[in-house]
């Protein structure tokens, strides 16, 4: 089983044995793509997942550094901190496998933090607006999260 994200597109699949198991839209770096450091830009290439974060967390649970805050998320919530980065639900946390594309260096996924995570319903998927991340829904990043192990593969591609 791994996933094939199309950039252009805003879509990600899930694929198992040559067919196609889910699909759905996502949102990634408004800054475009690219895997530089501090860019918050979405890599490209063959990545896995390394770690995943957030196992039988309450939907909508708030994450920061990969560590739930408490907090769940709400419309209120929301109001009050407009500019927050709303990491939720589950994280699943990529490593580049190709080395000086996006392993190691300043184009290294892992260290840059990207992560497949959930996002409040309020963010409008199927276009750009991460800060580097694949956000996803949050019903869709849970049943991805439930599917696959880590190492499975994530091909990010325009």
């Amino acid at each position: 089983m791994h996933i094939e994200i199309d950039l252009g597109r805003q879509r990600l699949q899930l694929w198992n044995e040559g067919r196609v198991l889910r699909e759905c839209l996502v949102s990634t770096g408004a800054n475009g793509i690219g895997e530089i450091n501090g860019s918050g830009c979405t890599p490209r290439g063959r990545h896995v997942i390394r770690a995943k974060v957030g196992d039988g967390a309450a939907a909508g649970t708030l994450f920061t550094r990969r560590r739930p805050t408490g907090e769940i998320w709400s419309p209120e919530l929301h109001a009050k901190f407009p500019g927050r980065d709303w990491i939720l639900t589950r994280i699943l946390w990529l490593s580049g496998t190709e080395r000086g594309r996006n392993r190691l260096g300043c184009v290294d996924t892992f260290r840059r933090y990207i992560y497949l995570h959930g996002t409040p319903p309020t963010t409008r998927l199927g276009i750009p607006g991460s800060k580097g991340c694949i956000r996803v829904a949050n019903n869709d990043i849970v049943e991805l999260y439930d599917r696959l192990p880590i190492g499975a593969e994530v091909n990010l591609h325009e």
